[in-house]
C-alpha cells in the first residue's frame, strides 16, 4: 500500500513539475513574440511569397469589370467581395473606419468613375459599428493623456449615433456631389454581423441633413 502511494505522489509530482515547465515556455513564447515587434507582419509578408507563387490576376484590368465602387467599414467582420459575390478586378472596394464618405473617398470616388469607368455606387453600413455611440471627446482626452500630444489630425473621428440615419447621410453626401452620379446609381445597405445578411436602405424625403 506504501510502494503504491509512493508511486502514485512520485507519479503527480512529476505531473504538476512537468506541467509547471509547459505553462513557462508557454508564457516565455508570448514574452518573446511581445519583445519582437512587427512579427505579425512578418508573417503577412511570408503568406504573400506563397500567393504570389500562385499569382493568376496578371491579366486583370485596373477598371473594375463589373463597373462598381464599394464604400464599407474596416470592420474585420466584413468580408466585402465574399458577401458581395465579388472576384478580383470586378469593383474598386474602398474601406475606413465606419464606412464615412469623408473627402478622400469622395477624391476616389471620383478617380473611380472619371478615370477607371465605373459607374454605380454601393455604400455599406453595419450593426455593432465600432464608430456608433463612440465617445469623441473623451477618446481624444484619453489619447492626450497617453501621448501628450494634440495633433491636428482627424478633426474628427466621424461618430454617430444611428446607422440608418448615418448612411443616409453618407449617401446624400455622394449624391450631392456635382462629380458624382445621382439617384438609382447609388445606394445603401446596412450588414448585420450577427446573421450576415444585407437590408437595402432606401434613400427618400426623411434623409438627415448633410
Amino acid at each position: 500500500m506504501s510502494l503504491t502511494w509512493w508511486v502514485l505522489t512520485s507519479f503527480l509530482a512529476g505531473l504538476i513539475c512537468w506541467w509547471g515547465w509547459r505553462v513557462g515556455r508557454a508564457r516565455k513564447s508570448l514574452e518573446d513574440l511581445a519583445e519582437r515587434p512587427g512579427h505579425i507582419v512578418d508573417d503577412l509578408l511570408q503568406a504573400s511569397e506563397s500567393y504570389g507563387r500562385g499569382f493568376a490576376g496578371r491579366h486583370l484590368s485596373a477598371r473594375p469589370a463589373r463597373k462598381v465602387a464599394v464604400v464599407a467599414c474596416m470592420d474585420c467582420r466584413i468580408q466585402v467581395e465574399d458577401l458581395l459575390g465579388l472576384r478580383p478586378g470586378e469593383a474598386h472596394i474602398i474601406r475606413n473606419a465606419g464606412g464615412i464618405v469623408t473627402d478622400d473617398v469622395l477624391r476616389s470616388l471620383i478617380v473611380s468613375r472619371h478615370v477607371l469607368g465605373t459607374e454605380e455606387i454601393l455604400l455599406i453600413g453595419h450593426t455593432d459599428c465600432g464608430l456608433c455611440n463612440l465617445d469623441e471627446a473623451g477618446l481624444r482626452a484619453r489619447l492626450t493623456r497617453k501621448t501628450g500630444q494634440v495633433p491636428a489630425v482627424p478633426a474628427s473621428f466621424h461618430a454617430f449615433h444611428d446607422v440608418r440615419e448615418n448612411l443616409l447621410r453618407q449617401i446624400k453626401r455622394v449624391r450631392q456631389h456635382p462629380w458624382l452620379p445621382n439617384g438609382p446609381a447609388v445606394r445603401g445597405c446596412i450588414y448585420d454581423v450577427r446573421a450576415g445578411t444585407l437590408t437595402e436602405v432606401v434613400a427618400g424625403a426623411r434623409e438627415p441633413a448633410a
